[in-house]
């Protein structure tokens, strides 16, 4: 399930299905009167052990010190990482000033708030702490970094979302990361070990899951029998012998090279960093009976904009910057259930219409807070920037500073599938379609993006923030 929480002050992303099959860890290994072992996990599980006094008071920020220092990471890695509550059914960053065991009381507590589990399962739960990457760290500050354990720790965490498909991502890009695992792995080219038949053996730890086991089920056998299935150890070959290595290079620097490299083909995908929630949307209605039903989706809300992603097909749906989208959420006493509302502008049969699109979701809430609190650290950014009188300042949002091109492949993964969306179209409040030019201003919701030149407006904050602790 993918959740991420911003409740009391905490912040959170995602958890892929493929964590709920790992083993069940505690991060609390033994406890005596002063001190407890704490088992601090990284996201490839290596283990970081630590013995910590008084840790019913400990803070977040006291703990995250602790581990920054046994990795021996430089103070940069005080922004660039936070410590997470993670477990098969929920993850959750916590905030500097939390409590970790606090937390950990309350874990049943947010299971039943922010998840569908059933009861058995939530009784049995039990969270551990994880150190990665912060939700709230700007992507663009990320290639500023020399350090070496901090570019491995980010290519880490990239490579995870890669290769669990969190990051959708075409072929070929998956090829050129891929290589690039390939290098880091293997060392450099070498044609008389790396062959096709050698990487095709471990294809997994190269490239996503989702291509590996295309055309394995029977049904898909027999679907396409005739068909030849792409061999893709064959491109991951070819994209293989390309990695440039620099002549004058020693090993340490052509690995953070190579770390930095991938990072910049990431940062090319828009949900780079995102935080990622679990949804539904209607599917569009189909055949005589006009049979719809939904669809499984992820949600990633970055401080960029949100996407929604299909999660069996691994390809976006809908991707739209702040500017772009207007959004509010209901709860079940004004709706059924839990509903993220998206609104941008679209077409109907050639007419210019307002969209409405519905996202089912308990964490509805928890997507709408975090939008706000993007918006807000924008506004708080370009303030900043404004105040230095720097238009071009690193401290700029990144809307309103110059954005990398967007993937335009024809049926790119990463480009928006408006089509296979069931959304509700209208101009003028909510009135039958009309041969109308709909403005922005005819908008559902009071919460939308101004559509001043490269500024943010405020939005309206509701009685209590999600974000204040």
């Amino acid at each position: 399930m993918f959740v991420c929480l911003q409740m009391e002050g905490a912040d959170g992303a995602a958890v892929p299905p493929s964590l709920a099959d790992r083993s069940h860890r505690s991060s609390i290994s033994s406890m005596c009167a002063r001190s407890v072992d704490v088992l601090v996990y990284l996201i490839d599980d290596t283990v970081v052990q630590l013995s910590v006094d008084s840790l019913m008071s400990v803070t977040v920020h006291e703990l995250h010190r602790i581990v920054r220092d046994a990795l021996q990471l430089p103070e940069c890695a005080m922004e660039v990482f936070a410590l997470w509550l993670i477990s098969p059914l929920l993850e959750v960053q916590l905030k500097p000033k939390h409590q970790p065991y606090k937390v950990c009381r309350q874990w049943q507590e947010l299971l039943l708030r922010f998840t569908d589990c059933q009861e058995d399962e939530i009784m049995q739960d039990e969270p551990s702490l994880q150190f990665r990457r912060n939700v709230f760290f700007p992507k663009r500050r990320e290639l500023q970094i020399e350090n070496e354990a901090v570019l491995r720790l980010l290519y880490e965490e990239a490579k995870f979302n890669i290769l669990e498909g969190r990051y959708p991502c075409d072929v070929e890009d998956c090829e050129q990361l891929g290589a690039l695992v390939c290098r880091l792995q293997l060392g450099p080219y070498d044609q008389d070990q790396h062959t096709a038949c050698a990487l095709k053996e471990k294809l997994e730890a190269f490239l996503p899951a989702h291509l590996c086991r295309r055309g394995h089920s029977l049904l898909t056998a027999l679907w396409k029998r005739g068909a030849k299935q792409p061999a893709y150890e064959q491109g991951l070959l070819q994209a293989y012998q390309t990695v440039r290595e620099e002549a004058a290079c020693n090993e340490p620097e052509a690995l953070r090279q190579h770390y930095r490299a991938y990072l910049q083909r990431c940062h090319q995908l828009p949900y780079y960093g995102c935080a990622f929630f679990y949804g539904e949307i209607d599917k569009p209605a189909q055949g005589f009976l006009h049979r719809g039903g939904r669809k499984a989706v992820s949600v990633a809300i970055s401080l960029e904009g949100v996407y929604v992603m299909d999660s069996k097909e691994k390809h976006v749906l809908l991707g739209l910057r702040f500017q772009e989208l207007s959004w509010d959420h209901t709860y079940p006493d004004e709706e059924e259930e839990h509903i993220l509302w998206l609104e941008f502008d679209g077409e109907n049969e050639g007419i210019l219409v307002n969209k409405l699109l519905k996202i089912y979701s308990k964490q509805a809430e928890l997507m709408s807070g975090l939008i706000e609190y993007c918006l807000e650290l924008n506004v708080a950014a370009e303030a900043s920037a404004l105040e230095n009188s720097t238009l071009q300042s690193p401290t700029l949002p990144a809307l309103a500073s110059k954005q990398r091109p967007k993937l335009r492949r024809q049926n790119s993964v990463v480009c928006s599938r408006i089509q296979h969306l069931a959304t509700i179209d209208y101009i003028e409040d909510g009135k039958e379609i009309k041969r109308v030019k709909p403005k922005r201003t005819a908008s559902f919701f009071t919460r939308q993006f101004s559509h001043g030149a490269a500024s943010y407006s405020a939005v309206q904050a509701p009685a209590e923030s999600l974000e204040q602790g």
